[in-house]
């Protein structure tokens, strides 16, 4: 009785002090200071090396669209054998995805993006070398499984090594990262046969393979697992070998003493009171970024610039520098202008851009004023991508990657990876049926989606800008 009231009392402890809490308003004297001698050189390194996991989930992403005629000749694949083919890896990914945060609990963040790798590769290769259906869906689900892990553990590991004023820029990498892999993948895929293709998957894979031997594990991680001597080190090395890491050290020792006192967290427990806020924004921005329709657009986009007239291989190429340029803007803008009002653009954006799209449809179902449907169609799906990239595409993984307390970072991560994953494969298995049974009710279906988007941010997700990852934690969950 004793010892329940014990875990009782220290559920209903804050995490961390309120003066705690309240201290981002100012910076902390020690920030002041600690600021002036900070190197953030290795901190740029080793995000450096972790995105190549990034562009090594979007090369998987984007391989199968430039490949398909080449590889139903060369192998003599049906329609549907090829449609496997292009859909399993997000099962793979889905696997990935409830793995991660196990794995990246027990061996680490560095660990896990080595597992990931070794997946990729030995993926990539078994569709280099098929002469079959079956190799090439052995690997097409290697390198799912590998962009599953990939999805969860390279935002968490560069927000958890990041210092607060760099944290957003450097995880919305992440997805600038993805999108030039897909880019790159479009572009060379159309003067590359498949094998070579796949081939160049495995050199991002290489880098970050080579490069994790360089670069320090999450400080984060090293303090759960009691490894003390190591978390001082590689928080130094992070910092710089001037940077007085006294006073982050202690906070992060501090915040991790509160919850080692807590019961060890599985998948239930995500649903207790205490940490059901951060698990209510982490998927639900999970369920919002993808029930907006942006898998089906991606994936058909060209079907749907054809259906509206415009020619598909212009809109196309105009859609993929869109996306890469945008993204990179996200990087540059996050930390000044933070994560919430990027959220509320952003989905605005994509209630316009589905709006315009869902009009040019009506339009063209009803004879409607015909010459003014192409110009609206891809106005509207520029204006998406656009908006999606401008902040619903990075912005909730960022947000995922900073509000699960450590104790429960592995599940809660896992459970809002999955969650998007599963959201990914059913909006992009749908689409077609949509499109069906009513080209512009689809895209007002996704409207009114994107809308509930706008309600849930403004209600639900707070501003994590300008706090550490203790902060942000204690206050979501107090």
């Amino acid at each position: 009785m004793a010892v329940k009231d014990d875990v009782q009392e220290n559920v209903r402890e804050p995490l961390m002090p309120i003066e705690n809490i309240l201290a981002h308003e100012d910076g902390g004297a020690g920030d002041r200071t600690n600021n002036k001698k900070v190197n953030p050189c290795m901190v740029y390194f080793s995000t450096l090396i972790a995105v190549c996991g990034s562009y090594a989930f979007g090369s998987c992403a984007g391989y199968s669209s430039p490949t398909q005629s080449a590889i139903r000749e060369d192998i003599a694949l049906s329609l549907a054998e090829y449609s496997v083919f292009g859909s399993i890896l997000t099962f793979g990914a889905m696997i990935g995805a409830i793995t991660s945060g196990p794995i990246a609990d027990y061996i680490g963040r560095k660990g896990a993006m080595r597992v990931s790798s070794v997946f990729c590769v030995a993926g990539w290769l078994a569709i280099y070398f098929a002469e079959g259906v079956w190799p090439l869906d052995i690997g097409r689900l290697a390198t799912g499984y590998g962009m599953g892990v990939f999805s969860y553990v390279v935002p968490v590991f560069i927000a958890e090594i990041a210092p607060k004023n760099l944290r957003g820029a450097l995880t919305a990498a992440n997805q600038l990262m993805i999108c030039a892999g897909v880019s790159v993948a479009f572009i060379i895929g159309t003067v590359l046969t498949w094998r070579a293709l796949a081939l160049t998957g495995i050199i991002p894979c290489a880098i970050l393979f080579l490069g994790l031997f360089f670069i320090p594990e999450s400080p984060r991680w090293l303090a759960k697992t009691g490894k003390e001597k190591e978390f001082e080190a590689a928080l130094q090395k992070l910092r710089g070998k001037d940077a007085d890491i006294t006073h982050e050290a202690a906070e992060i020792q501090d915040y991790i003493e509160t919850l080692e006192r807590l019961p060890k967290a599985g998948m239930l427990d995500l649903f207790q009171r205490r940490y059901l806020r951060s698990v209510t924004i982490g998927v639900g921005l999970m369920v919002f970024q993808q029930f907006g329709g942006i898998n089906g657009i991606c994936f058909y986009t060209s079907t749907i610039f054809e259906s509206a007239g415009f020619s598909s291989s212009v809109g196309t190429i105009i859609y993929a520098i869109l996306q890469v340029v945008v993204t990179g803007l996200n990087t540059i803008v996050i930390d000044r202008a933070g994560r919430k009002p990027l959220l509320l653009v952003s989905a605005t954006g994509l209630v316009l851009g589905c709006l315009l799209v869902g009009v040019s449809f009506f339009l063209k179902v009803h004879e409607l004023g015909l010459e003014s449907v192409p110009a609206l169609a891809v106005t509207g799906i520029l204006l998406y991508i656009a908006a999606f990239s401008a902040g619903m595409g990075a912005v909730p993984w960022v947000v995922m990657s900073e509000i699960f307390p450590i104790n429960i970072k592995g599940v809660g991560g896992s459970l809002a990876t999955l969650v998007n994953w599963f959201g990914a494969w059913l909006v992009s298995y749908t689409f077609n049926f949509l499109m069906t049974w009513s080209s512009y009710g689809t895209f007002i279906l996704y409207a009114a989606i994107n809308a509930l988007g706008i309600l849930f941010v403004i209600i639900v997700v707070p501003e994590t800008k300008g706090r550490t990852l203790e902060q942000i934690q204690a206050a979501i969950n107090a």
